[in-house]
């Protein structure tokens, strides 16, 4: 919504007014604190959530205890705040200098701190020059007071600071979100057949400390996804994963790089990079998240633009020689490219909802996890599950899975525990089904990022 000029004047005058309230009520240290956006529109999502970044710098900044009020509003003539402090002004004026020079963002806050008197406290000489022209970085206030830049420039500048901001801030979270999910997977306990806490599993070569050190290097790759995602939005969808697959070659050789020849990931370089470059995509500064239901449509829409070409070349006898390969040729078994190409289908009809059905019920976030696998378990065509099995194996790994979950839908620990034992004996591991709970953490994460910091009025 556009602010006219009387609408702005009439805003500056209510805040005088409130600023002169606050000062004769509290006879305190007053911040005000606005965002400097050029143009008529001056609250939108993005801007909202750009102000709640100065709401939390503050909140963070100012000492425990130290602030008598505190009001943030955010009408369609322009966010603002008031807080009143019990410290001395210049101290207060250095915390908010401190704020606004400390990050990108910043360039647009406008902390001003009023004495007990009234008084307004101007910047320091050299502090004041700091803060220069946002659209060519000339410093002091010379730009401004000729002139020099048309609206458009100045909000163009404006907002292409808040993009950059929370397009690096969010990239950071996601990567992350992506890394503590592989950690949330391995960590789970129990697991049938899986390394987990409590034993190895039917493995040999790898235990938890392997899963951990290759999760940890993989956080570039999945910052890079991201990246790609977000200046690959205008590319077509095979494009994108052309330049996804490439990165993932790259993260493949880091992985085995950190596990000494392991193979811990390779499934989730593939799932999980797909799900943040498809985050990256549909990301805008306005919203962190699109949700779970968006990123597996836009993770079906990618890995379906190579997937057909995929499984065509690997029905050629001898054209590609992986376990994944002769399953799919001798059985049919699409494996994680289906699955992903299909929109991941598996995790939103059964793991998800089993999770937060059992979070629901009060279990932890570790019991959670473990009843969603056993839900995977019984309806997922694992390939790990065949190639260490065969058909057999993996069908009574699926019949196991589906009478415990017949005993007991949401089934517990010490039931998941005694069928740990029975897939250990058996050498039977459903690493497909382990990729699958990473991503349902992911996805979860993912849905719990959708709401964006917002200003809010006390």
């Amino acid at each position: 919504m556009e602010v006219t000029l009387e609408e702005m004047l009439a805003a500056r005058e209510q805040r005088a007014a409130e600023q002169q309230r606050l000062l004769a009520q509290y006879r305190k240290t007053l911040v005000c604190f606005t965002l400097n956006i050029p143009g008529p529109v001056k609250t939108a999502p993005d801007i909202v959530r750009a102000f709640g970044e100065g709401l939390a710098a503050l909140d963070h900044r100012l000492p425990r205890g130290s602030v008598l009020y505190r009001s943030a509003r955010t009408p369609f003539t322009g966010c603002q705040a008031f807080y009143v402090v019990d410290r001395p002004p210049q101290a207060v004026k250095k915390i908010c200098m401190d704020i606004e020079e400390g990050c990108p963002l910043g360039r647009l806050f406008d902390m001003d701190v009023l004495t007990p008197e009234g008084v307004k406290l101007d910047r320091p000489a050299g502090r004041a020059a700091a803060r220069g022209c946002i659209v060519c970085g000339a410093p002091g206030r010379d730009c401004a007071a000729r002139r020099l830049h048309s609206v458009d420039q100045l909000q163009k500048a404006a907002r292409g600071i808040v993009e950059a901001h929370f397009a690096r801030a969010d990239g950071q979270r996601i990567a992350s979100l992506a890394v503590c999910s592989l950690l949330d997977e391995v960590a789970t306990t129990p697991k049938p057949g899986l390394v987990d806490r409590a034993n190895t599993g039917s493995h040999r070569d790898m235990d938890i400390f392997t899963f951990n050190a290759s999760a940890a290097a993989l956080y570039p790759y999945f910052l890079r996804c991201f990246e790609l995602g977000r200046g690959g939005r205008e590319q077509p969808w095979e494009v994108l994963f052309d330049a996804l697959r490439e990165a993932g070659l790259q993260a493949e050789v880091q992985m085995y790089a950190a596990t000494g020849g392991v193979n811990t990931h390779k499934g989730m370089i593939y799932t999980l990079g797909i799900l943040c470059g498809a985050w990256g995509r549909l990301w805008t500064a306005a919203q962190p998240s699109p949700g779970a239901q968006a990123l597996c449509r836009a993770c079906g829409a990618l890995a379906a633009a190579s997937a057909g070409e995929d499984l065509r070349r690997i029905a050629e006898e001898g054209a590609a020689d992986t376990a994944g390969a002769r399953l799919y040729r001798s059985q049919g078994l699409t494996g994680i490219r289906g699955e992903a190409a299909a929109g991941l289908p598996s995790v939103t009809r059964w793991a998800l909802p089993a999770y937060r059905q059992a979070l629901d019920g009060g279990r932890s976030r570790n019991d959670a996890g473990a009843a969603a696998l056993i839900h995977l378990i019984a309806h997922v065509d694992d390939t790990n599950l065949y190639h260490r099995g065969g058909r057999a194996g993996a069908l009574w790994a699926a019949q196991a899975a589906r009478e415990l979950l017949d005993r007991s839908p949401l089934p517990t620990p010490a039931e998941i525990a005694r069928l740990d034992e029975e897939f250990i004996r058996r050498d039977l591991s459903p690493g497909g089904c382990a990729d699958l709970l990473a991503v349902t953490y992911f996805l979860d994460g993912a849905d719990g990022l959708r709401a964006a910091p917002q200003g809010q009025e006390d």
